[in-house]
C-alpha cells in the first residue's frame, strides 16, 4: 500500500501565499517543500488545452512509495505506449534477461544433396529476425550439402494463435508498421525491426520526369508495387498499402540528384512474407524445392535440425522496444509471455501472464485492463497511480538495472531524444512516452535538485489539440528543478519551465518520433 500525504481540505493557500483557515486570513512567507512542487504542478495544468479534457498525474517517492501529488490518480485513461512499461516488465520477470528466440529448419537428415519430404521452418515468435538471417540459415543447409528438397516448405507459426491483431485497433493504423500483423513467424524490415513489414525505397530517377526508382527490404516479390511517382524539384510521396491486400501505391515526387526517402508499411499475413523470404534464399543458396509453400502446420516431432537462428538476449531487446517505441516487438513478447506461460500465444494468455508478473511487485490490477502488448488498442486502460506502484515496486527486482537503463533518456535518445533539453530533467528523466490521436502520456523517473529520487506519470486523454507533450515536459522539468527549500516560482525558475514551448500544430505531434519517416528522433 502506498502512503499518501493528505491536505485537509479546510486549509487553502491564496497565489498571494496567505493561508485560509475556517474564513479567517493569515499572512506567512510563500510554501517551500512538497507543498510548493504542488503548486507548481498545479499551475502548469491550468493550460486551457486540458479544459473539459482528463488528465492523472502522480508523484511519488521512489524509494518509499510516498505520494506526493495525485490528481485523477484513481481514474482509468487510455494508457497509449505507456502500456510497453507492464510488458517488458513482465517479460524480464517471466522469462529472464537470458532468454532468446530460436528459428529452426527442420527436416530429414539430406542424403546426397537431397532432403527427402518437407522442410519446416519453424518460428517461435523472433520479431527481429532479418532477411540476411534467413540467408545465413539457408547458407547453413547449402554448407550440409543440401542441394533439393524433395517436398513442400512449410511455414510453421503455430507458437502463436491466427488472431494477427489486437482488440479495437483502427483499421487506418494497419497499414503502419506501429499496426503490424502479429506472427510467430514473420521478418522484419530493417535493424529497427519492424516485424512483418516492408520498407521501400523511393530514388530519383536520371533526370526529371523520369519515374522514381524502387527497392524493397526485405527483397521479395509477396507485396505488389504500384509506382507512379516521378523525378522532380522536391521530395513529397505518398506511399499507401490497400486495406485488404498487399498492395502498396507510391506517388508523388522525388528530389532529383538527392538521396530519396523511404517509408515501411506492414503486410496481410506476415508468415507468408517471411516463407517468400526463405523460399527466396534457399534458391540463391543454390536449393531446389520441387514443391510448393504451406503455412499454419505445426512441424512433426522428431524432425532433425539442420539450421536455426538465434535472436539477441531479451536483457537487449528490452531497449528496442522501450527507446524507439516498437510495438511489433512488444506485441511478440506479450503473446510469447502467454505462450511460454500455457503453450498457447495469444492475448488472453498475454495478459495473464503479464498480470501474474507484475502482481507480484506489488501492482493491483484489478481496477486496470490491458489488451494487448503495445497499447495501440483504446480498450487499455491504466491508472497513473497503478503506474507509479509499477515503477516503484519493480526496484526490488533483479533485473530492474536493465529495465531502467533501457527506458527513454530526455534529450539525449529514444522517443525523448529532442525533448526537455536546456531544463534539470534533461539526461535525467527516464520515462516512456505514449502517443495516440487525443492520447499522450509520459512516466518514470526522474531525480530532484535534492538528490532525491521520484517515480512520476502523466496520462492525458480527451484532448483536441494536436499535442500536450510540452505540459508532460514541464511537469518532469519542475520535478527535476525542485528542491525542499523552493518556493513554486523559484521551481518554475529553475526548472526552466517558460522554455519548454508547446510544438507546432502539426498532426505528426500525436505520433512517437520513431514512427515518423525519414526518423526525426
Amino acid at each position: 500500500m502506498r502512503k499518501r500525504t493528505l491536505i485537509s481540505g479546510a486549509v487553502a493557500v491564496t497565489a498571494a501565499g496567505a493561508i485560509t483557515i475556517a474564513g479567517t486570513v493569515v499572512a506567512q512567507a510563500q510554501e517551500t517543500g512538497d507543498a510548493a512542487l504542488v503548486s507548481a504542478i498545479d499551475a502548469i495544468l491550468t493550460d486551457k488545452r486540458l479544459t473539459d479534457s482528463q488528465i492523472g498525474v502522480t508523484v511519488a517517492d521512489a524509494d518509499t512509495g510516498e505520494v506526493l501529488y495525485d490528481r485523477n490518480g484513481a481514474k482509468r485513461a487510455v494508457p497509449a505506449s505507456n502500456d510497453k512499461l507492464t510488458t517488458t516488465a513482465a517479460a524480464l520477470e517471466a522469462l529472464g534477461g537470458d532468454f532468446t528466440y530460436s528459428t529452426e529448419v527442420l527436416g530429414d537428415r539430406p542424403t546426397d544433396g537431397v532432403v527427402s519430404g518437407d522442410l519446416y521452418l519453424r518460428g517461435a515468435g523472433d520479431p527481429t529476425v532479418l532477411e540476411s538471417d534467413y540467408d545465413r540459415m539457408a547458407e547453413d543447409l547449402a554448407a550440409l550439402g543440401v542441394s533439393m528438397i524433395d517436398g513442400d516448405l512449410v511455414a510453421d507459426d503455430t507458437a502463436f494463435d491466427t488472431v494477427r491483431s489486437g482488440t479495437e485497433w483502427g483499421w487506418s493504423d494497419l497499414q503502419y508498421t506501429y499496426a503490424a500483423e502479429v506472427s510467430a513467424l514473420t521478418v522484419a524490415s530493417g535493424d529497427d525491426y519492424h516485424a512483418g513489414s516492408v520498407r521501400v525505397f523511393i530514388k530519383p530517377g536520371a533526370a526529371q520526369g523520369d519515374p522514381a526508382r524502387i527497392s524493397l527490404s526485405p527483397a521479395t516479390d509477396y507485396v505488389e508495387i504500384v509506382n507512379t511517382a516521378t523525378t522532380g524539384t522536391s521530395t513529397n510521396v505518398t506511399v499507401d498499402r490497400d486495406p485488404h491486400d498487399n498492395v502498396i501505391r507510391v506517388s508523388g515526387t522525388v528530389a532529383a540528384g538527392g538521396g530519396g526517402t523511404y517509408a515501411t508499411r506492414s503486410v496481410i499475413e506476415p508468415t507468408r512474407l517471411a516463407a517468400d523470404v526463405f523460399a527466396d534464399s534457399l534458391e540463391e543458396a543454390g536449393i531446389t524445392v520441387t514443391g510448393d509453400l504451406r503455412f499454419g502446420e505445426a512441424a512433426p516431432q522428431g524432425g532433425e535440425l539442420l539450421a536455426s537462428h538465434e535472436s539477441m538476449p531479451l536483457s537487449e531487446l528490452i531497449g528496442v522496444v522501450l527507446k524507439p517505441s516498437n510495438a511489433s516487438v512488444a506485441e511478440a513478447l506479450f503473446k510469447t509471455l502467454g505462450y511460454q506461460a500455457t503453450g498457447k500465444g495469444t492475448f488472453a494468455s498475454g495478459k495473464a501472464a503479464v498480470y501474474a508478473a507484475i502482481e507480484s511487485y506489488g501492482v493491483d490490477t484489478g481496477p486496470i485492463r490491458q489488451v494487448d502488448g503495445s497499447g495501440i488498442s483504446r480498450h487499455n486502460l491504466f491508472t497513473t497511480g497503478m503506474l507509479t506502484d509499477l515503477l516503484v515496486g519493480v526496484k526490488d527486482a533483479a533485473w530492474f538495472d536493465t529495465w531502467y537503463d533501457s527506458l527513454p533518456i530526455a534529450c539525449k535518445d529514444g522517443t525523448l531524444g529532442g525533448r526537455m533539453c536546456g531544463t534539470p530533467a534533461a539526461d535525467n528523466v527516464r520515462a516512456k512516452t505514449g502517443s495516440m490521436t487525443s492520447v499522450s502520456a509520459l512516466s518514470g523517473y526522474v531525480t530532484d535538485a535534492d538528490g532525491r529520487e521520484l517515480v512520476f506519470s502523466v496520462v492525458a486523454n480527451d484532448f483536441l489539440y494536436s499535442t500536450v507533450k510540452d505540459i508532460e515536459d514541464k511537469i518532469a522539468a519542475a520535478i527535476a528543478g525542485h528542491s525542499a527549500s523552493s518556493t513554486e516560482a523559484e521551481t518554475m525558475r529553475s526548472a526552466n519551465v517558460d522554455e519548454i514551448e508547446m510544438p507546432e500544430e502539426d498532426p505528426n505531434h500525436r505520433l512517437e518520433c520513431t514512427w515518423i519517416e525519414p526518423a526525426v528522433c
